[in-house]
């Protein structure tokens, strides 16, 4: 019989969090305060655990480094407008950080390794996000439709087409984010006092909704007008979209399975209490047009697939399956209840499946997701009748 580990996972209680959404799931009583993440993997921030003997000890004994994080996210309030470093960023920034004294814990550190952090998240309910830089003429088109509100607002929008006229995103994000306070405050109290007659100009009810929510949690801020410049995009359950390094995004709402290589660098530009650095996040920003593809999953078994090796994500469901990860795994039960290779596992149980060259077997009424390492190659999934 195959040695197969039962996950005790840790918690992330960061306030833009839900309080329920992952209790629910979960099957555990809420205890009033918000849970935003559970941590499945070996990451030094908040390693899984399984049994040893009588007591518990670090996944990673068991199973080395996965090069791979899986979490439930669950966002009630925005999360901060961010974007992660590829691989050579983050060697040269953690070390960077090491040699100035910055512990892990302090909260101007942005690099808590050395890894990349590119991003796949799935929904498991309505998930809406924005990520990436729209075409400089998108982008153009709302501010004009903000002028069109009132000419009050054109001085400030005039400095931004013209940035924009140059066709640099560059000079667009650094013309926003060098405005001085007053301009930044004016630019949040135009949202707040207008209450537009929204039309197709440019300007959508909702773009208009989520700038008036930031301009209320974030006076001031400049990135209240991240709507405008960022795709504003909601998935479907099932559906999933990855996001590479160097892509600037915001999570807004709902709950979901993601998964990313094993990081946890993040460089913030507002929309957040925690700290903010413009100037290392600019470091790092792809600033080009980039609208995330969006996979939908068939029916059974299902592979989402993207550029990055480092891990994949399979969802399989169904009476029954047979499957070969190439690596070692980390599966989540997302409904319903599996026994994989006789154990069994209801919804919300997480479990380690070493690498094993023979397949594993899953039977029962349920789904799951499956977090592996495509290095080497994809799972192998079959029927089992």
């Amino acid at each position: 019989m195959k040695n197969i580990y039962k996950l005790h996972n840790q918690f992330k209680h960061y306030e833009w969090g839900s309080a329920s959404l992952i209790p629910g799931f979960l099957g555990i009583e809420s205890t009033g305060s918000p849970f935003a993440e559970m941590w499945m993997g070996t990451h030094h921030g908040a390693s899984s655990k399984i049994k040893g003997g009588n007591e518990l000890i670090d996944l990673k004994d068991v199973s080395g480094d996965l090069p791979f994080l899986c979490k439930l996210i669950a966002v009630e309030k925005p999360l901060s407008i961010q974007a992660h470093p590829t691989k050579a960023q983050a060697v040269e920034g953690f070390e960077r950080e090491e040699k100035l004294g910055l512990s892990l814990k302090n909260p101007k550190r942005c690099y808590k390794d050395v890894n990349s952090k590119p991003e796949l998240l799935c929904a498991l309910t309505p998930f809406t996000m924005m990520a990436g830089f729209k075409e400089p003429d998108m982008i153009s088109r709302s501010l004009k439709a903000l002028v069109s509100i009132s000419p009050a607002i054109n001085e400030i929008v005039s400095v931004l087409l013209k940035a924009l006229d140059t066709g640099s995103l560059n000079l667009f994000f650094k013309t926003l984010f060098n405005f001085s306070v007053h301009e930044k405050e004016f630019l949040s109290s135009f949202i707040l006092e207008k209450k537009p007659d929204i039309k197709d100009n440019g300007l959508s009810a909702k773009q208009w909704e989520l700038m008036k929510d930031f301009a209320t949690q974030y006076f001031g801020d400049p990135a209240v007008i991240s709507p405008i410049y960022l795709n504003l995009v909601t998935l479907q359950p099932g559906q999933a979209l990855f996001i590479p390094a160097g892509i600037l995004h915001s999570y807004i709402c709902g709950f979901g399975v993601e998964l990313m290589t094993s990081s946890d660098n993040v460089l913030r530009g507002g929309l957040t209490p925690k700290y903010v650095d413009i100037g290392k996040l600019t470091d790092i920003l792809y600033f080009v047009p980039f609208m995330p593809h969006t996979m939908s999953s068939a029916s059974g078994t299902f592979s989402y697939h993207t550029p990055c090796k480092d891990f994949l994500l399979a969802r399989i469901s169904g009476n029954g399956c047979s499957a070969v990860f190439p690596e070692n795994a980390v599966c989540i039960v997302s409904s319903g209840e599996v026994s994989a290779d006789g154990v069994i596992f209801k919804k919300g149980e997480s479990f380690f499946l070493p690498f094993d060259e023979k397949p594993y077997i899953f039977s029962g009424d349920y789904s799951l997701f499956a977090a592996t390492s495509a290095l080497k190659s994809e799972p192998v999934m079959t029927g089992v009748m």
